[in-house]
């Protein structure tokens, strides 16, 4: 078994952990807060960032940490990092981090750090600790629907999934994100990701036979049948939470990657943390 199947695979227990945890260092209510990371972990921060506000904890934001505007005061910036050592989430220099190499650059340097060792990777492709840090961000056990997740069959053939479009509304806009670039890192596999009410402003046209749009969480109106009406397959699991349903897509982006006879631990041209100097 690869590292990244393990990984996966440990996702019900370090759930489990990560909702007995309040750390101090977490967002207040009523801060006014930026989320940043770089790829997995932005779009972590996408999620985490829609979800807090509609839970009416104050404004917050997510950016890639390239792109973070140094001119907005916030009252806090966190910063999600499973190595610490990304060059562009340590030159931001945070102040506050969810990182998981506890004895990393970021780590000390910021003057709040959550450590999540037990949730870190050997993988290049990231998934437990992605997933566990939003857990600890949602503060809800959803251990049991992990569980289900890597208990259920895959909902598409890969031997004859030829492309998949993942699409989500809200907070799930994130997962989608994560959910494709899963395919692309580990499968060098067609993969494409949008806002599910903007799916039909353009990106249907590629849908057809062979083909699957996969839904996080709530579905647009109409959305299922034009989708199947192009010959695609329509994937979507209301009843479970859509993190979990995520384990299903990195699930399939394992599989897809031994279809393609290809390494999910030995991805193209990526290593664990990008470096720029």
């Amino acid at each position: 078994m690869s590292h990244v199947s393990e990984e996966i695979e440990s996702q019900p227990e370090c759930w489990r952990r990560a909702a007995t945890l309040r750390p101090p260092a977490l967002p207040r209510p009523g801060e006014r807060v930026a989320v940043v990371g770089c790829g997995t972990s932005w779009f972590m921060a996408m999620a985490y960032a829609v979800l807090r506000e509609a839970r009416g904890e104050g404004e917050t934001d997510a950016f890639a940490a390239s792109e973070f505007p140094r001119g907005r005061a916030y009252d806090r910036v966190l910063a999600i990092t499973r190595s610490g050592t990304t060059t562009e989430v340590l030159d931001l220099k945070p102040d506050t981090v969810i990182v998981g190499d506890e004895t990393s650059p970021i780590s000390r340097t910021a003057a709040n750090v959550i450590a999540l060792p037990w949730a870190d990777e050997r993988s290049v492709v990231q998934t437990r600790f992605a997933t566990t840090a939003l857990t600890l961000l949602r503060g809800e056990d959803l251990s049991a629907d992990a569980a289900r997740a890597l208990a259920m069959p895959l909902p598409v053939d890969v031997e004859t999934l030829e492309q998949v479009t993942f699409v989500g509304r809200g907070w799930t806009v994130g997962l989608a994100h994560e959910a494709a670039l899963k395919c692309r890192e580990a499968a060098v596999f067609w993969a494409e990701s949008y806002p599910a009410m903007d799916y039909r402003h353009g990106p249907i046209s590629i849908a057809g036979p062979g083909r699957a749009v996969w839904a996080f969480g709530d579905v647009p109106d109409g959305l299922g049948e034009q989708v199947r009406a192009t010959g695609a397959a329509f994937v979507h699991e209301p009843g479970l939470d859509p993190m979990a349903h995520l384990i299903v897509a990195q699930r399939l982006a394992v599989a897809l990657a031994a279809h393609r006879g290809l390494d999910p631990d030995a991805p193209r041209h990526l290593t664990r943390s990008v470096i720029l100097r």
